[in-house]
């Protein structure tokens, strides 16, 4: 039997459907959903986040206490943020998923800067600290959604754990995500200063090139899953399939092979001669951020220009690019507590060096209880 229904009934369901549509997706109504979270909300996503940093970034959790108590919120934001995005290579099955997670953090980033967070903990935080931030600095100061943007970008471009083609390549890497980062916490002081940019992006570029020696035995050797899952890296079933991730113009240089890695692990040859090439690279820039330190306070001067001064983010008033000596100290001063990683870095290139550079040394994925009192005792000196 063929069922038939009247012009006039197919009309008024097309109507009442139309209707229905216009009611769900109407801009305006988005708009009045999009409610400013509520204090009880804010507790909870500060709460949130603090666990999230604690959890997988034990040493930012300690040197919090560093940090102006104004600008602590967007410090954890920012920081969860970072361990969220980092977390999507390992938490997402194909890099088809990886990229549209990436897509919900860059829309999740902007919508939290103009004040309409969705129901996400990072995000409630960091409009919470960009709302704090707009009425601490009288409208003056922001945190930029580019330098947002640029720390998923390039996370997104190594989803599938891709080489660095050289060791210049990962320091640009290290640049684009850890100091990035420290740009965006100078920005929650507020700060906007050449000086303490400068530093960061010395102490940034140690601390991205020593998270990725840290990851190399969990890269290169992953947890299996189970047959039938995805490969998060080439899309494919099976179990996960590892990636040793030093620049390949070091391993030529070393003689060091990917293959002899998986097959022999710390005893591959030529692995401890690239992993010290590399730390060394790391060690460099937080000796060039000290030299930086003592040289600004004996002639005013950091000793070299900044190579990323001119990049779109970085602006600078005529004010403080001709600051002098008093005003940069004075920023400096401000900033330290943004300059304290410098200490954990450290410590952790002090302790892969007396592992005699053996990467996969179960020491070295120990938390430094030491540190707290390390941190103390620069941060009281103003010493990194």
């Amino acid at each position: 039997m063929r069922l038939t229904i009247s012009s006039t009934t197919f009309t008024r369901r097309l109507q009442a459907r139309a209707r229905l549509q216009t009611r769900q997706f109407h801009p305006s109504r988005c708009l009045q959903d999009a409610a400013t979270p509520s204090e009880a909300e804010v507790n909870r996503a500060r709460a949130y986040c603090a666990n999230l940093v604690k959890t997988n970034d034990a040493p930012s959790h300690v040197l919090q206490t560093f940090i102006p108590q104004p600008s602590r919120d967007a410090y954890l934001a920012i920081r969860a943020f970072n361990v969220d995005v980092a977390r999507v290579a390992d938490t997402t099955s194909t890099p088809t998923i990886g990229m549209m997670r990436m897509q919900f953090w860059r829309d999740t980033v902007t919508k939290a800067l103009v004040g309409t967070p969705p129901k996400e903990p990072v995000a409630i935080l960091l409009a919470r600290a960009a709302e704090d931030l707009h009425e601490r600095s009288g409208g003056k100061s922001r945190m930029s959604k580019n330098w947002f943007h640029r720390i998923i970008n390039t996370r997104e471009q190594y989803l599938s754990n891709p080489p660095y083609p050289t060791l210049t390549a990962l320091e640009s890497y290290a640049e684009n995500t850890y100091s990035t980062m420290l740009y965006l916490t100078l920005s929650a002081l507020p700060q906007a200063s050449l000086t303490t940019d400068h530093i960061a992006s010395h102490i940034g570029k140690a601390m991205g090139i020593a998270a990725v020696l840290r990851g190399i035995p969990l890269i290169a050797f992953p947890p299996q899953q189970p047959f039938g899952t995805s490969n998060s890296m080439t899309g494919q079933s099976g179990p996960t399939q590892g990636a040793v991730l030093l620049p390949l113009d070091v391993m030529a240089e070393a003689n060091l092979r990917e293959e002899d890695v998986f097959r022999q692990g710390a005893s591959a040859p030529g692995l401890s001669d690239a992993i010290f090439t590399v730390a060394t690279r790391a060690n460099d820039h937080l000796i060039t951020a000290r030299e930086m330190l003592s040289k600004l306070r004996s002639e005013g001067t950091l000793g070299h220009d900044f190579e990323h001064q001119n990049e779109e983010e970085h602006q600078y008033s005529p004010q403080q690019l001709s600051a002098g000596q008093a005003e940069k100290l004075a920023e400096v001063d401000q900033a330290f507590g943004v300059f304290m990683p410098s200490i954990a870095t450290q410590s952790w290139l002090d302790r892969l060096e007396k592992a005699d550079f053996d990467i996969f040394d179960a020491n070295l994925r120990t938390v430094d209880w030491k540190l707290p009192m390390k941190a103390y005792w620069a941060y009281s000196r103003r010493k990194i």
